[in-house]
């Protein structure tokens, strides 16, 4: 019997049993899937936790709009065309309803698409988050090779005084010390503002520098303490190495092609776990230095009772979280075969 003759369910039946059979022989396929089920009851705790703090806060963007002298027919009024005089379900359902079809709302202040707002600024929040995770990488990941080389060497110490006094400068002490020695006393680099590519390259990476670094050294000292004593321990403890060193292989060889392979692993943990706690930093960095990007759109949405925007933002920035713990799931399994067959 042809597949065009097959009763509808039974097709449908088939094509769901092959569709199963293909998922289940691809390791990858499978942990893709898990992750997304499990994203589901996170996301929707994330949006009604988001909505309960919102609407527990005092006033409304009616109110702070009008002002104090308004009136309370004038708030009513506004609360209406805002739709700020729906109970608190309705709203979040309104919400969750206008999510689920691709539709974030408008903002209750300036009446923009929400999606408008985040595509503007969303460039210079992904190009600096973007730009401090290379950074704090391309430093660290080298300086704990070298250190790891030689431990309690003159380069290892250095490295290890320099990482632990950038561990204990807060984000936003750094960013004002930075703009205190750079832009007010030295002059060479911008404070504030923000230049886009299209405009010219050369100032947007000039404007960078300083909220870069804010954000990238202090992730770039804990990467390298954190990988170097990875190292170290590998080197000093781990049988492989020492089979590695009776069959001739050099100290490089070793370092490079063993112990930091195994040491990668607790590296890109570090950088999935990192992505929540830098997004909450760049709120304040972008405040600083008077950057147009979501994190400035988030405070200003909570300073103005926005919650539409807030709402919004919040659950585009778990989303980002998810997204990029799937893919430390993903480097795991390319990486280490013994997790891709082991998952059978």
């Amino acid at each position: 019997m042809t597949l065009a003759s097959t009763p509808p369910r039974a097709a449908a039946l088939t094509w769901l049993s092959g569709a199963w059979a293909g998922v289940s022989s691809s390791p990858i396929l499978r942990i893709i899937i898990k992750r997304l089920l499990m994203a589901i009851p996170i996301m929707l705790g994330v949006s009604i936790l988001t909505f309960w703090v919102l609407a527990s806060i005092p006033g409304n963007a009616a109110q702070l709009q009008l002002g104090i002298n308004a009136t309370p027919e004038q708030i009513a009024t506004l609360e209406k065309q805002l739709g700020l005089d729906q109970p608190a379900i309705q709203r979040y359902l309104d919400w969750l309803g206008g999510l689920l079809t691709g539709d974030l709302g408008r903002s209750s202040v300036s009446s923009q698409p929400v999606t408008s707002l985040i595509a503007d600024r969303l460039p210079v929040s992904a190009e600096l988050v973007g730009l401090a995770f290379v950074l704090s990488l391309a430093v660290s990941i080298p300086v704990a090779l070298v250190s790891a080389r030689r431990p309690g060497g003159i380069i290892d110490r250095i490295a290890m005084v320099i990482a632990a006094t950038g561990q204990s400068i807060a984000n936003y002490v750094l960013a004002l010390l930075l703009v205190l020695i750079f832009a007010v006393k030295a002059g060479v680099l911008p404070a504030i503002g923000f230049t886009p590519i299209s405009e010219d390259l050369g100032e947007n990476l000039k404007g960078m520098v300083l909220p870069t670094l804010a954000l990238a050294f202090p992730l770039m000292c804990f990467y390298t303490r954190f990988l170097r004593s990875d190292l170290v321990d590998q080197l000093q403890r781990e049988d492989y190495v020492d089979t590695a060193r009776a069959k001739g292989a050099g100290p490089w060889r070793v370092l490079l092609r063993h112990a930091f392979r195994n040491s990668s692993f607790g590296l890109i943990t570090l950088v999935g776990l990192n992505v929540s706690v830098l997004i909450g930093v760049t709120v304040i960095t972008e405040q600083i230095f008077a950057m147009p990007g979501l994190g400035q759109l988030l405070l200003q949405g909570i300073n103005t009772r926005d919650f539409v925007v807030v709402q919004d933002l919040v659950i585009l920035f778990a989303a980002i979280t998810v997204v990029v713990n799937l893919i430390v799931d993903l480097l795991y399994v390319i990486l280490d075969p013994r997790i891709r067959y082991g998952s059978r």
